[in-house]
């Protein structure tokens, strides 16, 4: 009996924790959603946005391998409290420069670096955090309810932060944005007790013997680093596609604000749809069988459905396709990774797959921007009205954003087929 009640505890302590930052991360996204279309109405370039992007992740991707390490040894809850007040410190800056009418693109590459760098210290602390309080037979379902608040709020934030700016402006969406920090930072602070081991000799080691720790047990476990780099293809595929949205939705013929904002509103819905599937489906017999799936049916329809449709109906199937089974991918992937790296590893491997699997983000997110300004929009432009290329993508701006979709579509199903033949990613079914 008293197992059970420890269980439970433990179970309630994780949900309140989820469910506080879940709201803190709608704030986020809505600062987020509100910051693309305000930049990308100043400037008009596709490239210009994704560098928000850019500037967010190069810091996490450059340090992570460090932080992780730091993370392991530092108290988790400290860490996580420092790094989300810096951050919610460096959007009080942006509100000012806001309300002073002098905020430039620039002060946003600025302010986005000083978040991902908060970031690249907190997420692996937050990831060991859900491990200590969580019981084991609860992690395919924290997946699925991590990815429940993640469809939640992308249904949310296009319609609360148009809502929130066509009544009183960006200013209000970021202030929003810091009562959601406030509400997060109180609960964690004084309603949350993460458990800490005692301090060892092990964790007075140099920095650099916990770094090589972390990669020496990646190049030991290459079933684990198999499944990191699949996912970094992915991500590569996947940032190029998100630098190209923005700026398709918003130009195209057919395309607005209002059509960007149900596009994603539908993507919402998909991922809250298979989140819940996921959250409550018993674990698979083999669950990278359920990852290479996954990944394959996303990106084998939605990029094809954006660049060959004309309407956001067609737009909205295309995206329901593409997120309904990630959830459940990402379940099972997250079930894997916690249940083959052993908790006092866990900080150290995380941070070192943060640097593997999201480096391809940054270098996507610039791609995605560039080819779209750059190559593909020339392309479309220099096309005549009955050109093959103007019956497929249409014309006008907009049109080459669509063309990068329909090639991108080939290079993901492409980067599914060859790691799905990786022997080591399946050798991981006859060792959990």
């Amino acid at each position: 009996m008293n197992y059970d009640k420890n269980e439970n505890k433990k179970l309630c302590t994780f949900l309140l924790l989820w469910l506080t930052q879940s709201f803190s991360g709608l704030g986020s996204a809505m600062t987020g959603y509100a910051l693309v279309i305000w930049s990308y109405t100043q400037k008009g370039s596709a490239l210009m946005t994704a560098l928000l992007m850019v500037s967010s992740y190069a810091p996490y991707v450059l340090l992570s391998i460090f932080a992780g390490a730091l993370s392991d040894r530092w108290n988790k809850k400290a860490t996580m409290l420092v790094c989300d007040t810096l951050a919610a410190m460096s959007t009080v800056v942006m509100l000012i420069l806001l309300q002073t009418g002098r905020l430039q693109i620039w002060h946003l590459y600025l302010i986005n670096g000083v978040n991902g760098l908060m970031n690249t210290v907190q997420q692996p602390a937050s990831e060991v955090a859900v491990t200590k309080v969580l019981p084991k037979k609860y992690y395919q379902r924290v997946g699925g309810l991590r990815y429940l608040s993640s469809a939640l709020n992308s249904i949310m934030t296009p319609i609360i932060a148009t809502a929130v700016m066509g009544l009183a402006g960006m200013g209000a969406v970021v202030a929003f944005d810091l009562f959601t920090f406030c509400v997060a930072f109180l609960t964690l602070a004084f309603g949350i007790r993460i458990p800490e081991e005692t301090a060892q000799a092990g964790e007075r080691e140099k920095l650099s013997g916990s770094v090589k720790k972390g990669l020496s047990y990646l190049r030991q476990q290459r079933g684990i680093l198999g499944l990191i780099l699949f996912l970094a293809a992915i991500n590569l595929v996947a940032s190029i596609y998100d630098a190209a949205f923005p700026a398709m939705m918003l130009s195209r013929e057919g395309g607005s604000e209002r059509a960007l904002g149900l596009v994603n509103a539908v993507i919402g819905m998909a991922t809250l749809a298979g989140s819940i599937f996921a959250s409550f489906v018993k674990a698979p017999k083999s669950r990278v069988r359920v990852i290479c799936n996954c990944l394959l049916f996303s990106m084998s329809t939605e990029n094809f459905f954006l660049a060959l449709g004309r309407t956001p109906l067609v737009w909205c199937i295309g995206g329901f396709l593409g997120w309904i089974a990630i959830p459940l991918m990402s379940a099972n992937l997250d079930a894997i990774m916690r249940l083959h790296v052993p908790e006092q590893m866990q900080g150290r491997v995380y941070a070192v797959r943060n640097s593997l699997q999201f480096f391809t983000i940054p270098i996507g997110y610039f791609l995605g921007g560039f080819l779209v300004d750059q190559v593909f929009e020339p392309i479309m432009a220099a096309q005549g009205a009955e050109s093959a290329l103007t019956r497929l993508f249409g014309s006008g701006k907009g049109s080459g954003a669509a063309f990068l979709f329909f090639v991108i579509a080939f290079a993901g199903i492409g980067v599914c087929l060859y790691f799905r033949k990786n022997r080591h990613i399946w050798e991981l079914e006859r060792t959990e």
